[in-house]
């Protein structure tokens, strides 16, 4: 079954804007209601959590009334991390979780990304079946049987206490100044917490949402804020979180950027060291530079490469049994510890290498030479994908023709936004421009 709604990550689009209206997350809480629902008591729960935006509101609300339509208890969490609602779904025993967010995207957009009861995101398959079920009739709830909604306030204290366990034993954060940027999202009170009661000292910011601050110079897409903070306040680190707090850049003490694919490299280098890396593997999507594939396949680890999603490294995971993948934007997943990417748990990790080898962000933040890459997005209108075109095509394969042997070139579709990404890697610089800004002009032409 295909699927009309659902793209890479959940539900995603501009507020107020189909998909994203009242209506059809109505729609939507009616459907995943009756597809979890196993029999007609009324013992069946879903738990809802969401992010900073204005647009949450809304969409809880209309989430809400159709969950409880079909008789599902609703138990609201309020602002917490995606990766929170992946833990919650499953400790608290819920049939689905569902996580109201559009990520690291401007305020006026929002999603609804949906969680099975095992804590991990649906599959494609089950998306397509609830979209199924949106299009036809909804069996609903008799008037006794109508599910109720509670507000949880204790799920983000769960959340802290437990990434706080994940920490190594006896070890804490005492003598280190830490910049936490929580990017005005849905970690703004959890993640100075967590830093705070294991022993840091705290500096955050991004910690003042609005309804339509966030992500707004701040955050994992916009480091640099936090970079110069790092430097003025001589902070040790630099921990630079998404709206929805899934994913992570990490800033050294010199305020130099790293983002997830040496994090990744980092954690791969040492559990592969300590016999901790399943299969010797790191799972990343094709966007991941080139540079890490070299590093790892120089100490007899390997690089599987899934589609781009985070959603997709964790089915790999999953299938595979590997334990510790992501995505270069700064999703981090390490399923021995969560079900999603989890921007926290990264930067607490990275300051236990830090705590226990006793070396500064800036000697562990560094861990492979990268391949010089460049990325620029095309944004396109309408129902025309640029993509289609035949002249797009032909020079996309032009550029392929150059710089075969000597680079990479991939061109594809956002998942979350109406973008064209064009990406290439190349050791000579020069030509990867040249080649980029070809394929580029081409697609803008037909983008209009």
């Amino acid at each position: 079954m295909s699927r009309k709604i659902f793209g890479t990550d959940g539900v995603r689009g501009m507020a107020n804007t189909p998909p994203m209206t009242a209506e059809t997350a109505l729609r939507l809480g009616m459907a995943a209601g009756r597809f979890f629902r196993q029999n007609g008591q009324n013992n069946h729960r879903a738990v809802i959590g969401k992010d900073t935006r204005l647009s949450g509101y809304m969409l809880e609300n209309a989430l809400t009334a159709g969950l409880t339509s079909t008789g599902m208890n609703v138990l609201l969490l309020g602002p917490v991390p995606t990766p929170a609602v992946g833990r919650l779904t499953h400790s608290m025993r819920a049939d689905l979780g569902i996580m109201i967010s559009a990520s690291h995207n401007p305020f006026h957009d929002n999603g609804i990304k949906l969680f099975g009861p095992d804590g991990f995101k649906l599959s494609d398959e089950d998306e397509a079946a609830i979209e199924v079920l949106m299009d036809g009739g909804i069996d609903l709830a008799r008037p006794e049987n109508i599910g109720r909604a509670k507000r949880i306030d204790e799920g983000r204290q769960r959340y802290v206490e437990f990434v706080k366990t994940t920490f190594p034993m006896g070890k804490r954060l005492d003598g280190l100044k830490v910049v936490v940027d929580c990017a005005n999202g849905a970690a703004y009170k959890a993640a100075p917490e967590a830093l705070w009661e294991l022993g840091a000292e705290v500096i955050a910011m991004g910690v003042e949402p609005n309804g339509v601050n966030i992500n707004d110079g701040v955050g994992s897409t916009a480091p640099e804020a936090a970079a110069r903070r790092v430097v003025e306040e001589g902070a040790d680190l630099g921990i630079c979180l998404d709206g929805d707090a899934d994913r992570v850049m990490i800033i050294d003490e010199k305020g130099r950027v790293a983002d997830g694919d040496q994090v990744m490299a980092l954690f791969a280098k040492h559990w592969g060291e300590t016999g901790r890396l399943n299969h010797s593997t790191l799972v990343a999507t094709v966007m991941s530079n080139l540079g890490l594939e070299r590093f790892l396949a120089g100490r007899g680890m390997s690089l599987l490469r899934t589609p781009v999603g985070d959603r997709y490294v964790v089915e790999a995971m999953r299938a595979g049994g590997y334990n510790l993948g992501g995505e270069q934007s700064g999703h981090i997943v390490m399923t021995d510890y969560a079900t999603t990417g989890d921007g926290l748990l990264a930067g607490l990790h990275f300051l236990a290498e830090m705590v226990t080898t006793g070396l500064a962000a800036s000697e562990l933040s560094e861990v492979f030479e990268t391949i010089p890459q460049m990325l620029k997005n095309v944004r396109y209108t309408g129902n025309i994908l640029p993509l289609d075109d035949e002249n797009v095509r032909k020079v996309i394969i032009a550029g392929e023709a150059r710089l075969n042997g000597k680079g990479r070139l991939l061109i594809r579709k956002s998942g979350t936004e109406p973008l064209i990404r064009v990406m290439a890697e190349c050791e000579d610089e020069v030509l990867m421009a040249d080649v980029v800004e070809e394929i580029v002009a081409e697609v803008t032409r037909v983008a209009g």
